[in-house]
């Protein structure tokens, strides 16, 4: 679903998905888009910012909310950073300004709905490891390792979306919690436990720190 208020641009959008052998619907604000939601039920949403009626944050708080499997690709013409870190703490999988090329949307609505087919699976296979939500193990190059739990939820987390930025709030709401009264430092901590007890020489993959705004990782083979 393609919700902006600019008809070109939703036109213009649905006619590059449809030409790479998507289905692809319309919405002119956040309202109707709640409201048709209910009956396309797309597996995706490409979201401007700067809309009448409800914008493109209450949208995407509200998709997060609600709809935690649909992965929200924000397009908009706001490219500060500002902006970019408050799309990725409201839980936005990825950020794209506009104006913007046809073939690299079509290339990250791929990549989205890849991650999230990976993130439905308890198991996800990254790099050189194995993540077993199952039985709450890890394999690496065939042996099997022990880690503490929340470090074992964070990698789980990171693992299922690899290439997604996830802010700093966002992890610790979702892995400690809305009411930990923690702070950063612990989170920090546990991602550099993950990264000495997975070299990226080894597993294949990295979490790498994006300034201001918190962490992802990818996939280095």
């Amino acid at each position: 679903m393609i919700i902006d208020d600019d008809p070109n641009i939703r036109e213009l959008v649905v006619a590059l998905l449809q030409n790479n052998g998507f289905e692809a619907c319309e919405a002119a604000d956040g309202r109707e888009a709640l409201q048709r939601i209910v009956i396309e039920n797309p597996d995706l949403a490409i979201i401007d910012i700067m809309m009448p009626n409800m914008d493109g944050f209450e949208l995407c708080r509200h998709l997060r909310r609600y709809y935690e499997d649909k992965p929200v690709l924000m397009l908009t013409a706001k490219g500060e950073l500002a902006s970019k870190v408050k799309c990725f703490g409201l839980g936005a999988d990825d950020y794209l300004t506009k104006p913007f090329e046809g073939d690299e949307l079509v290339v990250r609505v791929q990549a989205l709905l890849r991650r999230y087919k990976i993130d439905a699976s308890q198991v996800i296979q990254i790099g050189n490891i194995i993540i077993d939500k199952n039985s709450y193990s890890i394999t690496m190059n065939g042996l099997h390792e022990d880690i503490p739990m929340k470090e074992f939820e964070l990698l789980f987390k990171l693992a299922g979306f690899p290439g997604k930025t996830f802010s700093r709030n966002q992890l610790i709401e979702d892995i400690w919690g809305v009411d930990f009264e923690g702070n950063e430092r612990t989170l920090d901590v546990h991602v550099n436990r993950l990264r000495d007890r997975f070299p990226e020489e080894k597993t294949g993959f990295k979490i790498t720190t994006v300034r201001g705004l918190g962490y992802r990782l990818e996939v280095v083979l």
